[in-house]
């Protein structure tokens, strides 16, 4: 759903219910085409997930939020349900984070859909205003993958400090990684920043560190999730960014609401990673790129410890990584 703001832009919301249906943006559709998918089965949503129809940890978390409000709709087992909607995305923490809350609401269900949902769209805006002040006039700045609206419902977590700024009138510039294989960065990201109107170009992923030695001023991404310790998980190619600006001396920082911080893992190490079909490797929009004969890993996140994290830009403020153990002890 785009809706116009007062700046010509449009507000995306990547996924809502109405009646009794989920509507989301097809995120493997764009962004050649816009298209809005309905969905109305919990069996359909957890599919959707799997796909990377709908993506991006926060808004995988309103995805399952909304799977379990099907569910009771349908008067489907919710224990079932909620087994469905984890085994979709095993890194995201956000996912599991909701269908617990889901199963905890479930007399409340689909109102406690909604509003988690509407809570998720209220932490990215108050993500953007603790990150305006790390963007300046003239800003040179680097993110990796989609961490906008599409994968948060609205405003973003990375793209949400830049989406503000913007508004407020600064001018800067974004390095968009492509994001190999699936190039979410090229295809999401882009997109995203052309529709607000921010300068930018997209760049190959092994071109970054040409560009944090020489021009980056900030880097910031987003996460799937986060240990205890402040060690991350976020999609693949993240964690040599983070070698890159430190041997840089470039600032990098996470932007993450609290829903994807995992209090109950110790460190990074236990971070579950997702391993994805070797296909999305060797094959680009249908053409077979590699040799017949030739297999691939295809592992869709890595893990960053906390030491390369300058600071979380959170929902309750900037965090540095040593600061995170008394806001998780109130988890």
């Amino acid at each position: 759903m785009l809706v116009k703001t007062p700046n010509g832009a449009q507000d995306i919301r990547a996924i809502w219910m109405e009646n009794g249906v989920v509507k989301a943006i097809n995120q493997r559709a764009l962004p050649h085409r816009f298209e809005i998918v309905e969905i109305d089965n919990s069996e359909a949503l957890a599919e959707a997930i799997s796909d990377m129809t709908i993506r991006g940890a926060p808004s995988i978390g309103a995805a399952a939020a909304y799977g379990m409000a099907l569910a009771a709709i349908r008067g489907e087992d919710m224990e079932d349900a909620a087994d469905r909607m984890r085994s979709t995305r095993p890194t995201a923490h956000d996912l599991f984070y909701a269908v617990n809350l889901m199963l905890s609401e479930r007399e409340r269900l689909p109102g406690a859909a909604d509003e988690y949902s509407d809570s998720i769209v209220a932490r990215c805006k108050s993500i953007g205003e603790h990150g305006l002040d790390l963007i300046r006039d003239g800003s040179k700045i680097l993110t990796h993958c989609n961490a906008g609206a599409l994968a948060t419902i609205d405003f973003g977590t990375a793209l949400a400090p830049m989406r503000l700024a913007r508004r407020a009138g600064k001018e800067f510039f974004v390095y968009v990684d492509e994001t190999r294989p699936r190039l979410q960065g090229a295809k999401l990201t882009a997109w995203e920043l052309l529709n607000e109107g921010i300068d930018h170009a997209i760049i190959s992923d092994n071109a970054s560190g040409h560009y944090i030695r020489a021009d980056v001023d900030v880097v910031i991404v987003g996460a799937d999730r986060i240990a205890g310790n402040g060690d991350f998980a976020n999609k693949i190619g993240t964690y040599e960014k983070a070698v890159l600006a430190r041997e840089n001396g470039v600032p990098f920082y996470v932007a993450a609401p609290i829903s994807t911080f995992d209090s109950s893992l110790l460190s990074g190490d236990e971070i579950v990673i997702e391993q994805r079909s070797p296909d999305e490797v060797l094959i680009l929009d249908g053409v077979r790129v590699a040799p017949e004969g030739s297999d691939a890993l295809n592992p869709a996140f890595d893990m960053t410890p906390s030491r390369y994290v300058s600071g979380f830009i959170t929902e309750v403020g900037l965090l540095k990584p040593d600061e995170l153990s008394k806001l998780l002890d109130t988890q």
